[in-house]
Protein backbone atom coordinates (compact mmCIF):
# COMPACT_ATOMS: atom_id res chain seq x y z
CA UNK A 1 0.00 0.00 0.00
CA UNK A 2 1.46 3.49 -1.15
CA UNK A 3 0.68 6.62 0.75
CA UNK A 4 -0.77 9.84 -0.33
CA UNK A 5 1.30 13.23 -0.35
CA UNK A 6 -0.91 16.45 -0.77
CA UNK A 7 1.62 19.70 -1.36
CA UNK A 8 -1.00 22.57 -1.45
CA UNK A 9 -3.41 25.29 0.50
CA UNK A 10 -5.50 24.78 3.28
CA UNK A 11 -8.26 27.83 3.52
CA UNK A 12 -11.83 28.65 5.59
CA UNK A 13 -14.34 28.81 3.01
CA UNK A 14 -16.93 31.98 3.53
CA UNK A 15 -19.90 30.61 1.93
CA UNK A 16 -22.87 33.23 0.87
CA UNK A 17 -26.23 31.68 -0.51
CA UNK A 18 -28.23 33.66 -2.83
CA UNK A 19 -31.18 33.11 -5.42
CA UNK A 20 -28.94 34.28 -7.64
CA UNK A 21 -25.23 35.19 -8.34
CA UNK A 22 -25.42 39.40 -9.00
CA UNK A 23 -24.06 41.12 -11.87
CA UNK A 24 -21.36 43.52 -11.66
CA UNK A 25 -22.44 46.54 -9.42
CA UNK A 26 -25.43 44.96 -8.52
CA UNK A 27 -26.44 43.81 -4.69
CA UNK A 28 -28.69 40.71 -3.99
CA UNK A 29 -30.35 39.66 -1.04
CA UNK A 30 -28.70 36.27 0.24
CA UNK A 31 -30.11 33.52 2.35
CA UNK A 32 -27.22 32.81 4.55
CA UNK A 33 -23.32 32.83 5.17
CA UNK A 34 -21.23 29.53 6.23
CA UNK A 35 -18.13 28.85 7.09
CA UNK A 36 -16.81 25.59 6.40
CA UNK A 37 -13.21 24.08 6.00
CA UNK A 38 -11.39 24.08 2.12
CA UNK A 39 -8.28 24.96 0.15
CA UNK A 40 -7.66 22.52 -2.69
CA UNK A 41 -4.99 20.96 -0.50
CA UNK A 42 -7.22 20.44 2.23
CA UNK A 43 -10.01 19.23 -0.17
CA UNK A 44 -7.96 16.68 -1.49
CA UNK A 45 -6.20 14.95 1.21
CA UNK A 46 -9.42 14.94 3.32
CA UNK A 47 -11.29 12.89 0.60
CA UNK A 48 -8.18 10.74 0.39
CA UNK A 49 -8.31 10.27 4.31
CA UNK A 50 -11.50 9.65 4.50
CA UNK A 51 -11.19 6.61 1.01
CA UNK A 52 -8.56 4.95 3.27
CA UNK A 53 -5.68 6.19 2.06
CA UNK A 54 -2.80 6.95 4.71
CA UNK A 55 -2.47 11.18 3.90
CA UNK A 56 0.02 13.67 4.18
CA UNK A 57 -0.54 17.04 4.39
CA UNK A 58 1.94 19.86 3.25
CA UNK A 59 1.27 23.40 3.77
CA UNK A 60 0.89 26.36 5.76
CA UNK A 61 -1.61 27.89 8.10
CA UNK A 62 -2.13 31.53 10.32
CA UNK A 63 -1.92 31.55 13.62
CA UNK A 64 -5.32 32.70 13.88
CA UNK A 65 -8.39 31.70 14.56
CA UNK A 66 -9.33 29.95 11.19
CA UNK A 67 -5.77 28.15 11.41
CA UNK A 68 -6.64 26.65 15.08
CA UNK A 69 -9.75 25.57 13.54
CA UNK A 70 -8.61 24.39 10.27
CA UNK A 71 -6.07 22.58 12.04
CA UNK A 72 -8.63 20.81 14.40
CA UNK A 73 -10.80 19.75 11.69
CA UNK A 74 -7.73 18.33 9.56
CA UNK A 75 -6.23 16.48 12.42
CA UNK A 76 -9.66 14.67 13.09
CA UNK A 77 -9.81 13.64 9.71
CA UNK A 78 -6.87 11.50 10.51
CA UNK A 79 -4.45 13.62 8.27
CA UNK A 80 -0.87 13.41 8.82
CA UNK A 81 -0.08 17.17 9.99
CA UNK A 82 3.41 17.06 10.76
CA UNK A 83 4.48 18.96 7.82
CA UNK A 84 1.48 21.86 8.46
CA UNK A 85 2.79 24.98 10.00
CA UNK A 86 1.36 27.98 11.98
CA UNK A 87 3.05 31.33 10.88
CA UNK A 88 2.02 34.40 12.80
CA UNK A 89 3.78 36.21 9.13
CA UNK A 90 0.24 35.88 7.55
CA UNK A 91 -3.59 35.38 7.75
CA UNK A 92 -4.77 31.78 6.94
CA UNK A 93 -5.62 31.56 3.57
CA UNK A 94 -9.70 32.54 2.77
CA UNK A 95 -11.93 31.46 0.09
CA UNK A 96 -15.17 33.82 -0.59
CA UNK A 97 -17.85 31.77 -2.08
CA UNK A 98 -21.42 32.91 -3.44
CA UNK A 99 -23.57 29.57 -4.27
CA UNK A 100 -26.73 29.97 -6.32
CA UNK A 101 -28.38 27.26 -8.39
CA UNK A 102 -25.78 25.10 -7.36
CA UNK A 103 -23.41 26.98 -8.79
CA UNK A 104 -20.42 28.53 -7.79
CA UNK A 105 -18.60 32.00 -7.86
CA UNK A 106 -15.03 31.69 -5.58
CA UNK A 107 -12.51 34.18 -4.70
CA UNK A 108 -9.63 33.43 -3.24
CA UNK A 109 -6.72 34.61 -0.77
CA UNK A 110 -3.96 32.95 -0.31
CA UNK A 111 -2.78 34.19 2.80
CA UNK A 112 -0.44 31.72 4.46
CA UNK A 113 -0.86 29.34 1.53
CA UNK A 114 1.60 31.70 -0.54
CA UNK A 115 4.70 31.06 2.10
CA UNK A 116 4.82 27.29 1.01
CA UNK A 117 8.03 26.97 -0.39
CA UNK A 118 10.96 24.42 -1.52
CA UNK A 119 12.06 23.59 1.86
CA UNK A 120 8.63 22.93 3.21
CA UNK A 121 8.03 20.29 0.39
CA UNK A 122 11.54 18.59 0.83
CA UNK A 123 11.10 17.68 4.49
CA UNK A 124 8.63 14.63 3.98
CA UNK A 125 10.07 11.33 2.61
CA UNK A 126 8.42 9.96 -0.36
CA UNK A 127 8.79 6.24 -1.65
CA UNK A 128 8.05 4.31 -4.27
CA UNK A 129 4.46 3.66 -5.02
CA UNK A 130 3.25 6.86 -3.15
CA UNK A 131 1.40 9.52 -5.02
CA UNK A 132 2.15 13.06 -4.51
CA UNK A 133 -0.49 15.49 -5.71
CA UNK A 134 -0.42 19.44 -5.83
CA UNK A 135 -2.56 22.16 -7.55
CA UNK A 136 -2.38 25.53 -8.16
CA UNK A 137 -2.90 27.47 -5.09
CA UNK A 138 0.50 26.94 -3.55
CA UNK A 139 3.98 29.05 -5.87
CA UNK A 140 4.77 26.61 -8.28
CA UNK A 141 8.52 26.53 -7.61
CA UNK A 142 7.32 24.64 -4.53
CA UNK A 143 4.93 22.61 -6.81
CA UNK A 144 7.69 21.61 -8.88
CA UNK A 145 10.69 21.12 -6.58
CA UNK A 146 8.21 18.51 -4.96
CA UNK A 147 7.61 16.89 -8.03
CA UNK A 148 11.32 16.56 -8.61
CA UNK A 149 11.29 14.95 -4.94
CA UNK A 150 8.74 12.41 -5.92
CA UNK A 151 10.25 11.45 -9.17
CA UNK A 152 13.36 10.79 -7.62
CA UNK A 153 11.91 8.81 -5.10
CA UNK A 154 9.89 6.83 -7.46
CA UNK A 155 6.13 8.04 -6.20
CA UNK A 156 3.72 8.89 -9.09
CA UNK A 157 3.40 12.47 -9.52
CA UNK A 158 -0.40 14.05 -9.66
CA UNK A 159 -1.18 17.91 -11.25
CA UNK A 160 -4.45 19.16 -10.77
CA UNK A 161 -3.73 23.02 -12.42
CA UNK A 162 -6.32 24.79 -10.41
CA UNK A 163 -6.88 27.67 -11.02
CA UNK A 164 -5.97 28.21 -14.50
CA UNK A 165 -3.07 29.72 -14.71
CA UNK A 166 -0.09 30.72 -16.72
CA UNK A 167 3.00 28.61 -15.78
CA UNK A 168 6.13 27.22 -17.23
CA UNK A 169 5.33 24.32 -18.98
CA UNK A 170 8.28 22.43 -18.05
CA UNK A 171 6.36 21.47 -15.14
CA UNK A 172 4.02 19.34 -17.47
CA UNK A 173 7.63 17.17 -17.55
CA UNK A 174 7.49 16.11 -13.94
CA UNK A 175 3.43 15.37 -14.14
CA UNK A 176 2.62 11.22 -14.62
CA UNK A 177 -1.21 12.17 -14.04
CA UNK A 178 -3.03 15.64 -15.30
CA UNK A 179 -6.67 15.92 -13.72
CA UNK A 180 -8.32 19.10 -14.58
CA UNK A 181 -12.13 20.58 -16.21
CA UNK A 182 -12.83 22.18 -19.45
CA UNK A 183 -12.14 25.42 -18.25
CA UNK A 184 -8.61 24.62 -17.59
CA UNK A 185 -7.90 22.28 -20.56
CA UNK A 186 -8.88 25.84 -22.30
CA UNK A 187 -6.51 27.46 -21.09
CA UNK A 188 -3.74 24.92 -21.71
CA UNK A 189 -4.66 24.19 -24.93
CA UNK A 190 -4.91 27.92 -25.98
CA UNK A 191 -8.78 27.36 -27.17
CA UNK A 192 -12.18 28.29 -26.12
CA UNK A 193 -14.24 24.92 -24.48
CA UNK A 194 -17.96 24.79 -23.36
CA UNK A 195 -19.71 21.78 -21.09
CA UNK A 196 -21.55 21.01 -24.58
CA UNK A 197 -18.89 20.96 -26.79
CA UNK A 198 -18.54 17.67 -28.87
CA UNK A 199 -16.39 15.04 -27.13
CA UNK A 200 -14.08 15.03 -30.10
CA UNK A 201 -13.19 18.65 -29.42
CA UNK A 202 -11.79 17.73 -25.45
CA UNK A 203 -9.79 15.04 -26.76
CA UNK A 204 -7.98 17.17 -30.06
CA UNK A 205 -7.41 20.13 -27.01
CA UNK A 206 -6.30 17.52 -24.57
CA UNK A 207 -4.09 15.74 -27.03
CA UNK A 208 -2.67 18.95 -27.95
CA UNK A 209 -0.58 19.48 -24.69
CA UNK A 210 2.98 19.25 -24.91
CA UNK A 211 2.72 16.33 -22.99
CA UNK A 212 4.45 12.53 -23.64
CA UNK A 213 2.04 10.06 -25.00
CA UNK A 214 3.04 7.81 -21.78
CA UNK A 215 1.46 10.21 -19.67
CA UNK A 216 -2.08 10.58 -18.41
CA UNK A 217 -4.65 12.68 -19.18
CA UNK A 218 -7.89 12.84 -17.39
CA UNK A 219 -10.77 15.60 -18.29
CA UNK A 220 -13.90 16.20 -15.81
CA UNK A 221 -16.31 17.10 -17.58
CA UNK A 222 -19.58 17.03 -14.49
CA UNK A 223 -22.59 15.08 -15.69
CA UNK A 224 -21.22 14.00 -18.63
CA UNK A 225 -18.48 11.93 -16.71
CA UNK A 226 -14.47 11.90 -17.06
CA UNK A 227 -12.55 11.74 -20.38
CA UNK A 228 -9.29 9.97 -19.79
CA UNK A 229 -6.41 9.91 -22.35
CA UNK A 230 -4.09 7.03 -21.23
CA UNK A 231 -1.63 5.50 -23.94
CA UNK A 232 -3.01 8.25 -26.38
CA UNK A 233 -6.32 6.15 -26.84
CA UNK A 234 -9.40 8.11 -25.55
CA UNK A 235 -11.85 6.58 -23.55
CA UNK A 236 -15.23 7.90 -21.86
CA UNK A 237 -16.43 7.33 -17.95
CA UNK A 238 -20.29 8.02 -18.13
CA UNK A 239 -21.77 10.57 -15.20
CA UNK A 240 -24.05 10.01 -12.70
CA UNK A 241 -27.56 12.20 -12.99
CA UNK A 242 -27.57 13.40 -9.72
CA UNK A 243 -29.42 16.32 -7.53
CA UNK A 244 -26.64 18.73 -7.35
CA UNK A 245 -27.09 20.96 -4.29
CA UNK A 246 -23.43 22.50 -3.95
CA UNK A 247 -20.42 21.73 -6.43
CA UNK A 248 -17.78 23.21 -4.34
CA UNK A 249 -14.75 20.62 -4.02
CA UNK A 250 -16.09 17.91 -6.43
CA UNK A 251 -13.25 18.46 -8.29
CA UNK A 252 -11.03 18.13 -4.73
CA UNK A 253 -13.22 14.84 -4.22
CA UNK A 254 -12.28 13.28 -7.59
CA UNK A 255 -8.82 13.59 -7.66
CA UNK A 256 -8.27 12.47 -3.67
CA UNK A 257 -10.36 9.75 -4.76
CA UNK A 258 -7.79 9.05 -8.04
CA UNK A 259 -5.08 9.25 -5.57
CA UNK A 260 -6.28 6.74 -2.61
CA UNK A 261 -7.04 4.32 -5.55
CA UNK A 262 -3.68 4.61 -7.08
CA UNK A 263 -1.95 4.38 -3.79
CA UNK A 264 -3.94 1.07 -3.04
CA UNK A 265 -2.78 -0.60 -6.39
CA UNK A 266 -5.86 0.28 -8.60
CA UNK A 267 -5.97 0.52 -11.93
CA UNK A 268 -6.08 4.02 -13.27
CA UNK A 269 -9.53 3.05 -15.23
CA UNK A 270 -10.70 1.55 -12.02
CA UNK A 271 -9.33 4.65 -10.02
CA UNK A 272 -11.37 7.10 -12.54
CA UNK A 273 -14.68 4.97 -12.36
CA UNK A 274 -14.44 5.34 -8.79
CA UNK A 275 -13.40 9.16 -8.36
CA UNK A 276 -16.78 9.33 -10.26
CA UNK A 277 -18.92 7.70 -7.87
CA UNK A 278 -17.15 9.87 -5.04
CA UNK A 279 -17.66 13.17 -6.64
CA UNK A 280 -21.29 12.30 -7.28
CA UNK A 281 -21.63 11.81 -3.63
CA UNK A 282 -19.56 15.02 -2.51
CA UNK A 283 -21.77 17.25 -5.40
CA UNK A 284 -25.13 16.48 -3.12
CA UNK A 285 -23.81 18.18 0.00
CA UNK A 286 -23.00 21.45 1.21
CA UNK A 287 -19.27 22.94 1.85
CA UNK A 288 -16.27 21.46 0.42
CA UNK A 289 -14.30 19.44 2.84
CA UNK A 290 -16.93 18.30 5.22
CA UNK A 291 -18.64 17.04 2.23
CA UNK A 292 -16.23 14.46 1.40
CA UNK A 293 -17.97 10.77 1.19
CA UNK A 294 -16.34 7.43 3.20
CA UNK A 295 -15.44 4.99 1.59
CA UNK A 296 -18.54 3.06 2.29
CA UNK A 297 -20.60 5.78 0.79
CA UNK A 298 -19.15 5.35 -2.27
CA UNK A 299 -19.19 1.46 -2.57
CA UNK A 300 -23.38 1.72 -1.30
CA UNK A 301 -23.20 4.05 -4.46
CA UNK A 302 -21.01 2.24 -6.86
CA UNK A 303 -22.94 -1.20 -6.68
CA UNK A 304 -26.61 -1.44 -7.87
CA UNK A 305 -29.46 -2.16 -5.29
CA UNK A 306 -30.78 -5.39 -4.93
CA UNK A 307 -34.06 -5.82 -6.70
CA UNK A 308 -36.68 -6.77 -3.75
CA UNK A 309 -37.97 -10.16 -3.69
CA UNK A 310 -41.65 -10.03 -4.99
Amino acid sequence: MGRVFVAGSINMDVVATADRHPRIGETVAGHSVLYFPGGKGANQAVSAAKLGAATTLIGHLGKDAFGDELKAFLAGQGIDLSFVQQTPQAHTGTAIITIANADNTIVVILGANALVSAADVAAPRLAKGDIAVSQFEIPLPAIAAFFKRARAAGATTILNPAPAIEFNRELLDLVDILILNETELGSLAKTQLHDSDDQDRFIEAAKSLPMAKDKIICVTMGKRGVLALVGGESSLIPGRSVKVVDTTGAGDCFVGAVAAQLAAGRTIHDALAYANAAASICVQRMGAAPSMPTAAEVLSASCPREREAP
